[in-house]
Order: structure tokens, then sequence, then C-alpha cells
């Protein structure tokens, strides 16, 4: 293939690469040749496209169907608060061109999942893992293993980070390392357990560099090695990774086409026969409880700092982490409701009151928020 020549503006504009001995000419041509695809435009993914655009990769893939929340902008530095309520896509193709109007930006305004994964993936020289669950975590990896395309990993949680490399030709992929996911409702969600709002911006950074690295061919990238980042105590460490020779993806290669990722990581229809059904009560109902003044407990199972925030009247704190104490001194005989964030916690807490032999307990559906919403809106949201 014919490298494509830079122009006198790409040369300007890129002129402390092609001073760089490790770059140079060659390797900005290089660049301005990648088809890079990231998958999802958030915390991770606006870095990556803002520092990728940057860089001069002269052909960018992103992959996002959400829309621009408040909440975002603490930490989705490629969206502002004009582009609430807007497509992510729309608000990123916008910031992208003025970083860079010499990059081709191929929008895919989708969901991805098994049945569209390996055609969006066709053709690109990386894909870039910006995505904030397991299930599409295992689906990116799996497609990536089954077309021979490097995965550049990143996760945050709180404060903290990990990077890789994963499924090129020597090196391990994603389910060498967890070769199972946890079961669902284990480790919570960013809007569950909260994020500090540099830290997807620090490891978009990581994962950007490592791209970039990838395409020129040059220095150490973390194939082979899991870098952990500590943010609070400013600390990295690597852990060496080796390719499982039991790998299904691949080591043994049984994974010959995707899957349901939704069902393998335990996400999917509740259970018709209702066994599994957590008892629930609504917002609405509560309220019409409490203005009748019945005597029942309301327990609600966030974290101090966001009972801080906000919280429902006559509630009482106990964090999901302490409940399995507390309940020594809660009265089976009096009707519980439990209540968190937006139901999940909550529900959790259900099921262990439920295991403890309570039988008059249930889970305020929609959490604080659907209260806020339908209740109270003097109730902040976050």
């Amino acid at each position: 293939m014919v490298a494509p020549q830079l122009s006198q503006d790409e040369i300007l504009r890129y002129s402390r690469h092609l001073i760089l001995p490790d770059v140079g000419v060659a390797g900005q041509q290089k660049l301005k040749a990648a088809r890079v695809l990231l998958v999802g435009a958030g915390g991770l993914g606006s870095p990556l496209a803002l520092y990728l655009a940057a860089a001069g990769v002269g052909h960018l893939g992103l992959v996002d169907f959400d829309v621009v929340d408040l909440t975002n902008l603490q930490r989705q530095i490629l969206h502002g608060t004009a582009d609430v309520g807007r497509p992510k896509l729309d608000s990123a193709r916008k910031r992208i061109a003025d970083v860079n109007p010499n990059v081709r930006l191929e929008t895919y305004e989708t969901r991805l999942t098994a049945a569209n994964a390996l055609e969006i993936f066709r053709g690109y020289d990386l894909v870039v893992d910006g995505t904030d669950n397991f299930a599409t975590r295992y689906l990116v990896n799996d497609a990536c293993v089954l077309l021979g395309i490097p995965n550049v990993y990143g996760s945050i949680y709180r404060f903290e980070g990990q990077a890789s490399v994963f499924a090129t030709a020597e090196g391990p992929c994603y389910r060498c390392l967890y070769r199972e996911p946890p079961p669902p409702g284990l480790v919570p969600s960013c809007a569950e357990g909260g994020v500090l709002g540099v830290l997807p911006g620090l490891i978009g950074v990581i994962q950007a560099t490592e791209a970039i690295k990838l395409i020129l061919g040059i220095g150490q990238p973390l194939i082979g090695r899991l870098l952990l980042v500590d943010a609070l105590g400013m600390g990295f460490r690597t852990v060496q990774l080796r390719r499982d020779p039991e790998c299904p993806a691949c080591g043994t290669r049984e994974i010959r086409a995707l899957i349901d990722y939704e069902a393998f990581c335990g996400i999917g229809a509740p259970d018709p026969s209702g066994a599994d059904a957590v008892p629930e009560v609504t917002p609405l109902e509560i309220a019409a409880r409490l203005g009748r003044h019945e005597d029942f407990d309301l327990i609600d199972v966030r974290e101090p700092s966001e009972w801080a925030i906000g919280r429902l009247p006559g509630a009482r704190l106990v964090p999901l982490g302490t409940l399995p104490e507390a309940a020594a001194g809660f009265d089976p005989s009096r009707d519980v409701v439990v209540y968190c964030k937006g139901g999940v916690r909550s529900a959790k807490a259900v099921r262990q009151l439920q295991e403890k032999g309570f039988r008059r307990v249930a889970n305020l559906t929609g959490g604080i928020l659907r209260w806020s919403d339908e209740v109270d809106p003097t109730v902040p949201k976050y």
C-alpha cells in the first residue's frame, strides 16, 4: 500500500511528531493510514477520540448509541453543557472535526451486539475498548480474537483503573485474565459506585498511547502486562499476564462465533416463573403510606456520601455492606421497605433479608431517582 502523503498543513500541524526520531514522516504517514475503532464515546472514549484525532489517526470509527446527560459532564470531556440531550455521536463529530478536520470520522449509532460486531470491526487495524460493562467487554474481546485485531483495553472504578493490550498474535486476551464474569451486581457501575472525574482521562490517555505505539510499531506495548493505576496513591504497577492455553477464545479456540453476552454475564429476562422476583413497591405507594402515617421501616442502603445529598423522609441509613450485621436488630414482624439510588443495591438487600427469614420486605422500584421524578422533585438527583 502506498503511504498517504502529508500536506503542508499537516506537516506544520504534526511538526512535533515529525522531529521525533521514532515517529518522523514515515510514522506520521502510518498514523494517517491507520483505521482505529473506538467503542464508546463516554469517559474513556472522550480522551481517546480527542488525542487520537489530534495525533493524526486518519480514520476513526466511533460506536455509541447514548445521549449526553448532565451527569456525564464531570468526566466526558468530548461533550459540553449545550450538548445535554443530544446524541453523543453528534457532539463527538463536531468536537473531533474542530480538533482535526483532516480526520475522517465514521460513526455507528447503535448498540454493539453479537449480531453486528464482526461487521463493524472488519477493516479496522485496532479496536479500543471504552465500554463500562462486562457483557460488552467480552463481546469486544471475542470479536477481536476471531478477526485477529488487537484490543486496547481500559476500565475504571472509583479511584482505580486498568489498561492492557489484548488479542495480539503473541499475547493473551481478556478471557485469559477473566475467564468468567463476576456475578451480576457484584461490581457496581460508575453510576452506583462513583468515579473520580479525571480518572477516565488518565486511563483513556494511556489507551491512546498504546494505540499509537501499536500503529507506529515502537516502544513496548502493554502486551502480556496489565497496568494497574491507583489515583489516590498515584501508584502504577504492572502484573505479568500469559496466554492461557485453556482459554476458550485464544487458546483452545472453542469460541468460533459470538454468543449472547448478556446471558453469559447473567443479564437476561426475569425468570417467567417469578421464582427470582424481588417484591417491589412504587414511590407513589410509599408516599401514600407515609401520608397515612403507617408504621413501617424505611431503610436506605446507600453510602453516607449519598445520604448527604438527599434522602427520603423517615428513612434510616444502613449501608449495604453493613446490612448483614444490622439486620440482627430489625424486627421481622414489621414491614420493611429498602431503597437505594436506582434499585439495584436495594434489590440485593431485599434478597439478603429474605435469606435471613424476613418475609415482609420490599424494594422501592427506581430508588431515590424515581422518587424525585414522581413524588418530590426537591430531592436532588445525582
